[in-house]
């Protein structure tokens, strides 16, 4: 198993950081790595949604969990191997918004595939989930 965790905090209310996370269609708004995508359903567990990031092939994802004003995790499939990530925002430190992402790479192969694509998947974490704080703090 391959895993990679970041953390930012904000004075955003959970509320407002999932009023964007379930606004799949506008991604791209504060996701730079989002050249297009597609959610065919209700942004909720069970619903699959295509992302295309910029100059890349399409992926295939499908929320595995979803939980109003807390978080949801999607999960996308390559051959053998599970990458899962969850997308949270708690109580931080002095009434603020811990927001946090995590990947797990599982499955055939992930201890050797995992170093090698992981880091390249979630390099831009931190530059995105700034943008998604900020512009849920100017929403505010």
């Amino acid at each position: 198993m391959w895993t990679y965790e970041h953390s930012i905090e904000t004075d955003a209310a959970p509320e407002a950081i999932w009023a964007l996370w379930a606004d799949v269609e506008n991604w791209g708004v504060w996701n730079g790595d989002v050249g297009s995508i597609q959610i065919n359903g209700p942004f909720a567990a069970g619903t699959d949604f295509v992302m295309t990031p910029a100059g890349q092939d399409p992926v295939h994802l499908v929320i595995a969990e979803a939980v109003p004003g807390e978080g949801f995790v999607d999960e996308a499939r390559f051959g053998g191997l599970v990458l899962r990530t969850s997308h949270r925002a708690d109580a931080g430190e002095r009434l603020r918004t811990k927001v946090t992402y995590r990947m797990e790479i599982t499955g055939d192969g992930a201890d050797e595939v995992g170093p090698e694509i992981g880091p390249g998947i979630t390099a831009d974490w931190p530059e995105t989930m700034a943008a998604l704080v900020k512009l849920a703090t100017d929403r505010a």
